[in-house]
């Protein structure tokens, strides 16, 4: 006799994103020192030594980024993520990442509502994300 369990099951939330790197180091620096992200794990993952699971995000924020090694038949570098960061004060965010060396836009965009004030940047290995004006 075969049973089958009736239960209802859903996604409840999303747990990660990730990002394939190649330089686990200099991301982990980039996102934490020039984003301004706080790290939240750094243990090792896989089976090729060195190679360590790591996830940043914004405080407070229920999910993080994490900044993996590629799989199997994947590649690092050149990825648009698809992930959106958001600020109060887009403008000045836009300015300290300048300032920082961060590779952004050259300037905001302002399309009007209802898209929020938003720009680009680039990280390291080439990997988009963007980052919003939300209130």
């Amino acid at each position: 006799m075969n049973t089958t369990d009736t239960k209802t099951t859903s996604v409840s939330k999303v747990a990660n994103v990730i990002i394939p790197v190649d330089d686990q180091d200099g991301m982990l620096a980039f996102y934490t020192e020039k984003l301004g992200l706080e790290k939240r794990a750094d243990v090792p993952f896989g089976d090729d030594e060195g190679n360590r699971w790591i996830e940043v995000a914004p405080s407070g924020a229920e999910t993080p980024i994490a900044l993996c090694p590629p799989g199997p038949s994947g590649k690092a570098g050149g990825k648009d993520t698809g992930i959106t960061l958001q600020t109060d004060h887009i403008d000045a965010f836009h300015a300290q990442l300048r300032d920082r060396g961060v590779d952004v836009d050259p300037e905001v965009s302002r399309m009007g509502d209802p898209v929020p004030p938003l720009f680009w940047l680039r990280d390291p290995e080439g990997n988009t994300l963007m980052v919003v004006e939300v209130r």
